[in-house]
């Protein structure tokens, strides 16, 4: 999948808004919130997802893709992942991390934040 078609799909979820909190990186975000990394464009391909509630459930990306998922600096421990977007995940796998990190982080907001639509 290319990072522009990527992009484009997590911008499409409600309330989602695209963030540059780093120089150079950018997020996509619910709410106050970060659903997706998604760095910088002159870096490889990668999405960072929400991949589960703990670091075990989150391992399991690790043990089905080893060449294409990793631990997230910083926040790994929390069930985060960084996803190779160029590599051997299928797009549909892809769209679905990125579909239940939404989800995780929309359930955390306080209801005032939480998009309508």
């Amino acid at each position: 999948m290319e990072r522009a078609e990527m992009l484009a799909y997590c911008l499409a979820k409600p309330g989602a808004w695209l963030d540059q909190p780093w120089e150079g990186d950018e997020v996509v975000k619910v709410g106050s919130r970060i659903f997706a990394f998604l760095g910088s464009p002159a870096n490889p391909p990668t999405i960072g997802v929400k991949c589960g509630p703990s670091r075990e459930m989150a391992d399991e990306w690790l043990h089905r893709h080893p060449d294409d998922a990793r631990v997230m600096p910083y926040i790994g421990r929390s069930g985060w992942n960084t996803l190779r977007l160029d590599g051997g995940i299928d797009d549909e796998e892809l769209i679905e991390a990125v579909d239940a990190s939404y989800d995780a982080v929309v359930a955390k907001l306080p209801k005032r934040e939480r998009p309508t639509a």
